[in-house]
């Protein structure tokens, strides 16, 4: 099992109160499968990403990533994790403006240690897959949404991540561009890739193979 949540409970203060944002989340996710996390605004949907993403963590309950007990981790331990078992794939796409196409994708590698050429070599691959081989010397400024977007997946990738963690990714693109990234996702799936995407959008949602409802800080499935 990729990701295993047990009794999972988060709140946060809210002046002298504490709001509870989630309520005993028990939630799985096999080896392959493509999960969307359906919610609206307020529902306790980001919370519960950032938690999966290692970026927050729970007050109570159990989370094992690829079999690592997560919840029994310091900081340190939470950061390898970020760079090593998952691939963030963001709405804004969190590329870095200055950098160019292939500096932004390989950023994951050289926080792993890896030297600029090995990085640019490892990537190349995953790069052709993505078709933006094209465009590695130009400026994020210079690309269209989807081709940010494709870039982001490739940043993503290029670790080679236990999960692929999508926040919203076709919140900012149009119609047609969001669809491509959407047909790009179920074609990563079919290759192996774990893919676990956050949503609003039932349109969006339908594109997984898993449908999975956060209410109120509740977790229900189809």
């Amino acid at each position: 099992m990729m990701i295993k949540m047990v009794n999972i409970c988060k709140g946060y203060m809210v002046g002298e109160e504490k709001v509870q944002v989630l309520k005993n989340i028990n939630f799985n996710v096999d080896e392959g499968e493509f999960v969307a996390i359906l919610g609206p605004s307020g529902s306790g949907k980001t919370t519960l990403m950032n938690i999966i993403g290692c970026m927050d963590v729970a007050d109570t309950g159990e989370y094992y990533l690829d079999g690592q007990a997560i919840h029994t981790m310091d900081e340190s331990d939470l950061g390898d994790i970020r760079n090593q078992e998952i691939g963030f794939i963001f709405q804004n796409y969190q590329l870095i403006p200055t950098y160019n196409i292939m500096q932004n994708i390989i950023m994951p590698l050289l926080v792993r240690g890896m030297t600029t050429s090995e990085a640019e070599d490892k990537c190349m691959e995953t790069i052709r897959l993505l078709g933006i081989d094209h465009r590695l010397r130009h400026k994020p400024s210079e690309l269209s949404g989807g081709q940010k977007q494709r870039v982001s997946i490739a940043r993503a990738l290029v670790g080679q991540p236990a999960i692929l963690l999508a926040d919203e990714p076709t919140g900012a693109l149009d119609r047609s561009s969001g669809q491509d990234v959407l047909k790009l996702f179920k074609s990563l799936n079919e290759m192996g890739h774990t893919i676990v995407m956050i949503t609003h959008d039932l349109n969006v949602a339908q594109s997984a193979t898993r449908i999975v409802h956060i209410i109120d800080g509740q977790l229900s499935e189809d």
